[in-house]
């Protein structure tokens, strides 16, 4: 059986969520991390960069959460959560993941680490204005990129679609101001029945 180890309100919950999509098998392991379980060496041995999420599928071992989505979506997913290879659909698709990862996740990424994660005196609170001015930039242009369709590669539910919604959630949290379109998007994805079920299972897994 697939065992997720994570923490509720992380990256997880996008692995957690794909996983309900899919309909799997899998089990949740709660990593405290107020508790500092992911230093431990138990957890250390299964991701030495000591974060979560991590999955365990056999003797598979995966860190990164889009890049355990991704694994899960082409082996577990047949024809669903990604588009066939080498179309126009999955150049739109990889333009996405690599956007969503390297451009708009990071300013917020840098406004989490330097307003509660990272020791205080290794906080920099003058680049938070910054992050702010580059989350808006990248807002932006994935503003002017969605189009009509219901999904970011037409009318398929891909990875991409997880990664661009719990992206925007992050924003929210951090009282982040989303273009119409782009709320009017995530709002839509959070109606989705699998999302309810990944969140309720995280947090039932509180110790």
């Amino acid at each position: 059986m697939i065992k997720l180890y994570g923490f509720p309100s992380t990256r997880t919950t996008r692995v957690a969520w794909l996983l309900e999509e899919l309909e799997m098998d899998w089990q949740y392991h709660q990593v405290d991390l107020f508790q500092g379980d992911h230093l431990q060496p138990a957890f250390i041995a299964l991701n030495a960069n000591s974060k979560v999420p991590v999955l365990v599928d056999e003797d598979i071992v995966i860190t990164e959460s889009a890049a355990i989505c991704q694994y899960l979506a082409e082996k577990y997913g047949g024809d669903k959560f990604l588009p066939s290879i080498a179309t126009a659909e999955s150049a739109i698709y990889h333009q996405w993941f690599s956007f969503i990862i390297t451009e708009l996740e990071q300013p917020l990424w840098t406004m989490g680490k330097h307003k509660f994660i990272l020791p205080i005196d290794k906080r920099c609170t003058d680049i938070l204005s910054t992050a702010k001015w580059e989350f808006e930039k990248a807002i932006g242009v994935a503003e002017s990129q969605l189009n009509d369709s219901t999904f970011l590669v037409g009318e398929q539910f891909t990875v991409v679609d997880i990664l661009l919604t719990h992206t925007l959630n992050w924003a929210n949290n951090f009282e982040q101001v989303l273009p119409k379109k782009i709320e009017a998007y995530r709002l839509r994805l959070l109606q989705r029945p699998a999302l309810t079920r990944a969140i309720e299972k995280e947090n039932n897994a509180i110790k």
